[in-house]
């Protein structure tokens, strides 16, 4: 839809720019704009928070889950099959419904297929899929999945390990994105030949949504101090915005120390001293800049998963995003940021008992038995890992 709304706007000259713009924002704003704020179930802790949608939509038969796996490009088909080997092998309650959603086709029953199949199983783990420039207008998948299902928050942690060599220690920060504005609305035309305006789109209804989102995940989490990172000294409108509306919700939790910071100093501050950090949140290409950098100082792409939600759906992936396509085929990608992304998904279901045998595994192989691969330094290869993680997770799951 976003995609044919793009080139609907490209392909009627006759209309002025500013009246087409305005009239594709407002569809775009009315597809990824529906639905109530996330729902806040009782207790503590990740549950709580953001694995519970408002409305049970999980596909379960005779007491299985069943989730959509989207492999995408690079390394993706291989890491979930490295999941699916391991989720067999432990006995977990979940099958995979396989949608072939890749960068090689613009056509759009692929993506009308992964949509209706994460809507039908409530969930998904998503390999990355590499946005290629087949035309001016051909909007990114992963953008695009994003918007139509509504996945308004990124949830990443990123974490020190204490098997890994980094600069910094004891690093434990939530960075939270909002995901569907900013940027990457995708709104992009040429006025006149060698001139291209990009919009980019803030709105009080988002804002107000993932500020309270993070206000609400910092104090259910017993997080103590939250970041809100902008550039309102120069765009005043947009981020001044997201700004205003971030400050005047901090009133509302007094428990939560807050303060803001300009993007620029930010990063700055992240590589010099992150342990100052506690919880971060973003409007959209800041998030994913940060995210990005923090991924680096916690031991690279190979460890750290991403989380999409919205009121209904979760999608769950590497933190960074990277297709990995150097090292596909070469038995040396890292499959940790799957493995922890397979646990993300396990608390989602409800499956909590089963997610911490995954995280108790992957704690072992890279803090314990240190079996790493070349990105961390090690010698190990991806069957090595996987191999290590199957005979942990097959002990800890046997009756």
């Amino acid at each position: 839809m976003t995609s044919l709304l793009i080139r609907s706007m490209a392909a009627s000259p006759a209309m002025s720019t500013a009246a087409t713009m305005r009239k594709t924002t407002a569809s775009l704003f009315s597809m990824t704009h529906k639905g109530s704020m996330v729902g806040i179930s009782s207790g503590d802790g990740r549950r709580a928070m953001h694995t519970s949608p408002t409305h049970e939509t999980h596909a379960k038969y005779g007491g299985r889950f069943m989730v959509t796996a989207l492999p995408g490009d690079g390394i993706g088909p291989e890491m979930i099959a490295n999941v699916k080997k391991v989720f067999k092998a432990g006995g977990i309650p979940v099958d995979f419904e396989d949608v072939n959603l890749d960068s090689t086709h613009e056509d759009h029953e692929n993506m009308f297929e992964a949509i209706t199949s994460i809507k039908r199983n409530g969930a998904a783990l998503k390999g990355n899929i590499e946005t290629r420039e087949h035309s001016k207008h051909f909007l990114s998948r992963n953008v695009e999945l994003r918007l139509r299902l509504n996945l308004y928050a990124n949830v990443i942690h990123c974490q020190s390990q204490s098997g890994v060599h980094t600069r910094h220690k004891d690093i434990d920060i939530y960075l939270i994105r909002q995901n569907t504005e900013g940027e990457y609305s995708c709104l992009e035309h040429e006025s006149v030949n060698g001139v291209v305006e990009s919009l980019k789109i803030v709105t009080r209804q988002r804002t107000e949504q993932i500020a309270r989102y993070a206000f609400e995940f910092a104090k259910r989490n017993g997080r103590k101090k939250l970041t809100c990172v902008h550039k309102a000294n120069i765009m005043k409108l947009a981020d001044g915005l997201f700004l205003n509306i971030c400050t005047q919700m901090a009133k509302e939790y007094p428990e939560i120390k807050y303060n803001n910071m300009i993007i620029d100093n930010c990063s700055m501050q992240l590589v010099s001293n992150p342990n100052q950090f506690d919880v971060l949140l973003l409007p959209n290409l800041y998030g994913n800049i940060l995210t990005n950098i923090m991924c680096g100082l916690v031991g690279g792409p190979g460890i750290t998963s991403g989380r999409n939600y919205g009121d209904t759906y979760g999608v769950f992936e590497t933190g960074t995003r990277n297709t990995g396509k150097s090292v596909t085929g070469k038995n040396i990608a890292n499959p940790l940021a799957m493995f922890n992304a397979s646990a993300d998904l396990l608390e989602f279901l409800g499956l909590d008992s089963h997610a911490q045998i995954i995280r108790d595994s992957i704690h072992d192989c890279v803090n314990v038995a240190k079996v790493h691969t070349p990105d961390l330094g090690g010698q190990n290869t991806t069957t090595d890992v996987v191999d290590y993680l199957l005979e942990r997770v097959v002990d800890r799951t046997r009756l």
